[in-house]
């Protein structure tokens, strides 16, 4: 029975039959395994309902907008008129300013031996006016006792000619030592000015918003070069804050100015702050402050409206808001009627 068994198994075709047997149970197994592999589609309803934002004004229209924090002055950025390495930085994110304080420090060094030099060139050119004015005087000494002799003979009319022309000469000398005089005065002056500028200061009371500056960097004149850089300070006014919020070109219509507005945080739409109509920029620009959202549109133009935020309402600078601005009365029915008449 057993050596029966053995002599058929010898007679099965391994290509024909045992070959198509192995591949069957290799193409169920994967079958199995990219089924079970396939994600969990299936739907359910979530367990807490994400926060939805309701309506700002009751039952009044409105528009919804993107607005940023920003200081009442708008963000000023600082740089320096003149290059040099930075020696001195004076403030810290965060500190409150006075006009003119002073903010950072260009090595003066340079500037300082300039004065110094100016002075030196001050103090020769002095020297020389005194002795341009104590040869003139001499001069016109000589000049005067050659022309008061009656007569003629005593005196050669070369000599005269010559004592005529050290007393110009000499009035040439003055000309000359008071003009060094200005130029050298102008130049410490040039020099004291530059000194001035080497101390970068506050242009307007401000809190320091950031400092991307540092003791031993060098400091090109007027910011960061090659652009894309941080400018070396950021300062501006926060007392009170504005929000700056974009509404879309074809919204414009719709918006009643001088109305206030409702903002909220990105993401905390329970939380609502009222905030007061400041202006509206008079010129419609392309849409710059982007929400990341997937919806999103960059190819509109915006009108921006500015709206000042009450104190003490945890906002921060740069930071993003949703805003709702009051819709003119008319704007909802104004819409429903036209899409009805279509």
């Amino acid at each position: 029975m057993l050596e029966t068994f053995f002599n058929r198994l010898k007679e099965v075709s391994f290509v024909r039959t045992i070959l198509p047997v192995l591949a069957i149970v290799a193409i169920i197994v994967a079958v199995i395994i990219v089924l079970s592999g396939q994600p969990d589609r299936s739907e359910e309803q979530p367990a807490i309902n994400p926060p939805k934002a309701t309506a700002a004004f009751g039952n009044q229209p409105s528009v919804a907008g993107a607005g940023v924090v920003e200081p009442s002055s708008e963000v000023i950025n600082i740089g320096t008129s003149l290059a040099g390495i930075v020696t001195k930085v004076y403030v810290s994110p965060g500190d409150q300013v006075t006009e003119g304080q002073p903010l950072f420090l260009v090595d003066d060094r340079a500037i300082r031996s300039q004065i110094s030099e100016a002075s030196a060139a001050i103090a020769r050119a002095r020297a020389a006016r005194e002795t341009a004015r104590a040869l003139l005087a001499t001069a016109q000494q000589q000049s005067s006792l050659y022309n008061g002799i009656e007569d003629p003979r005593a005196v050669s009319r070369q000599e005269v000619i010559d004592r005529s022309g050290a007393v110009r000469t000499a009035q040439a000398q003055l000309r000359q030592a008071e003009a060094d005089i200005r130029s050298a005065e102008a130049a410490r002056a040039r020099a004291s000015t530059d000194l001035g500028r080497l101390t970068v200061r506050a242009p307007i009371a401000a809190e320091i918003l950031s400092v991307n500056i540092r003791p031993g960097e060098y400091a090109n004149p007027g910011g960061p070069q090659g652009g894309g850089g941080d400018p070396y300070m950021e300062i501006g006014n926060t007392t009170p804050l504005h929000v700056r919020i974009d509404i879309d070109e074809n919204e414009i219509g719709r918006v009643a100015m001088g109305k206030e507005a409702v903002v909220s945080p990105r993401g905390q739409a329970s939380e609502r702050v009222k905030a007061q109509f400041v202006r509206a920029e008079p010129l419609v620009t392309p849409k710059t402050s982007l929400t990341n959202s997937a919806t999103e549109r960059v190819d509109v133009r915006v009108l921006q409206l500015i709206y000042q935020i009450p104190t003490d309402q945890g906002f921060f600078v740069g930071q993003q808001v949703d805003a709702f601005v009051r819709a003119k009365n008319g704007a909802q029915n104004n819409v429903k009627k036209a899409g009805e008449t279509k």
